[in-house]
């Protein structure tokens, strides 16, 4: 065994394919013999020195990880604050490093994470503790900076695209004497990519979905209930895609459930399908149905996109190479070197260029009428969606998915009083 452990994270919204990145993890840590701990529940159970002994899993069950949705070791939404506010937790963090010989702290997850792990191997730093810290990107809202896409997006997208093609079908045949509007509401606070993926499911103005609402653009009432009227007159029926996130040009959640913040400090929202659905009826008069895919879209693993289970192991298996190589406050990102045919490559990033940045739809992606994706945003989305990823089915019909036994580390250190 190599001297030293490392300890792996799972942090924020889960995805498809978050413990493809940490199947890999293992897989390569295993494969240079360096023995690795996981935190349950992300950096809660580091702080709380709730660590799982992997080495008591079999190669067999890392493998089925890889094709299992959901975090294996658990997630968590908890921010640490800045060094100074948060100094306490910081130096427990460190304790419970020292105690376990942690020289490796790998965190996957979004932005708060990649902050997280920054914070961490300054700390480190400044108290002369030999630590590496790496963030393993992974995020459905493909909100990241610098990579060119997240881990978890592509599964999210495909999910997204394959739902609305399907059900605007389901509309079409019912139009006549039925549902006239459909809104689907998906993922994305600050940042449409969701929502853009949907356009990946038509390719013409008449074809699903007709309107789509995006973040980066104020939500005008007026102008959508005009929009929605104007398509029914043209086409019989209207499909709608709105993400979660859109806002009216004075800054307001159009979907704010006025319930308060939450860990992250982020808007709690809810139900901006419902919203949009009701105005519809209210001042059209049309009968509409909605849905919130919510979860659905996150964790559907039975019909992951193939570029994205492979670039999730990719980030994974890299995030262990760079950290034994000492490449501190790093994170493998992914660099698309072509468009078609597809090429992509794994470099590293500094922490400092991805934490606390947020990458959203550029200008050149969104239609000039605010309503719909351009043909670049088409280039850039369909590589990402393309091929399928099946996990392996049993007898009863239903996906094999592997239960880790997640065998707790005996700890060393007084319990945390936080």
């Amino acid at each position: 065994m190599a001297n030293g452990t490392l300890l792996y994270a799972q942090s924020g919204g889960v995805t498809a394919v978050i413990n493809a990145s940490a199947a890999a993890v293992i897989g390569q840590a295993r494969a240079r013999k360096v023995k690795v701990l996981a935190a349950r529940n992300g950096i809660l159970g580091a702080l709380r020195e709730d660590l799982i002994d992997t080495s008591k899993e079999s190669a067999a069950a890392i493998r089925a990880l890889a094709h299992t949705p959901g975090g294996a070791f658990g997630s968590c939404r908890y921010k640490l604050k800045s060094l100074e506010a948060d100094k306490a937790k910081y130096e427990r963090l460190l304790e419970v490093f020292k105690a376990h010989d942690v020289r490796w702290f790998l965190y996957n997850g979004g932005n708060d994470s990649a902050d997280t792990a920054l914070k961490v191997s300054q700390l480190a730093k400044a108290f002369g503790y030999p630590l590496t810290c790496i963030g393993v990107p992974k995020t459905v809202d493909n909100d990241l900076a610098v990579t060119d896409t997240c881990p978890g997006f592509g599964s999210a997208a495909k999910y997204t695209a394959v739902s609305v093609r399907e059900a605007a079908l389901d509309v079409a045949a019912m139009a006549e004497t039925s549902t006239k509007v459909f809104v689907y509401e998906a993922m994305g606070r600050h940042a449409g990519w969701l929502a853009a993926a949907a356009g990946l499911a038509g390719q013409t103005a008449d074809q699903a979905p007709h309107i789509i609402l995006f973040p980066e653009r104020a939500y005008d009432e007026a102008a959508f209930l005009a929009q929605v009227k104007q398509v029914v007159a043209r086409v019989g029926w209207c499909v709608v895609v709105a993400s979660e996130g859109i806002q009216t040009a004075d800054g307001r959640f159009v979907a704010d459930a006025g319930g308060g913040k939450d860990s992250f400090g982020h808007t709690q929202l809810g139900g901006v399908a419902s919203y949009l659905a009701g105005r519809v009826k209210d001042e059209l008069g049309m009968k509409v149905h909605w849905t919130l895919p919510d979860y659905l879209q996150r964790s559907a693993r039975h019909i992951a996109s193939k570029t994205d289970w492979e670039q999730a192991q990719a980030v994974g298996k890299a995030a262990v190479q760079f950290a034994l190589k000492g490449q501190n406050s790093v994170m493998p990102v992914i660099v698309r070197s072509s468009d078609a045919p597809y090429r992509w490559k794994i470099e590293a990033a500094p922490l400092t260029k991805v934490a606390n940045h947020e990458k959203k739809m550029p200008n050149g992606f969104i239609r000039k009428d605010g309503y719909g994706i351009t043909a670049a945003a088409r280039k850039y989305l369909q590589p990402l969606i393309r091929g399928e990823a099946y996990p392996p089915y049993g007898s009863d019909g239903l996906p094999k998915y592997v239960a880790l036994k997640n065998v707790a580390v005996k700890k060393k250190l007084p319990a945390w009083e936080g």
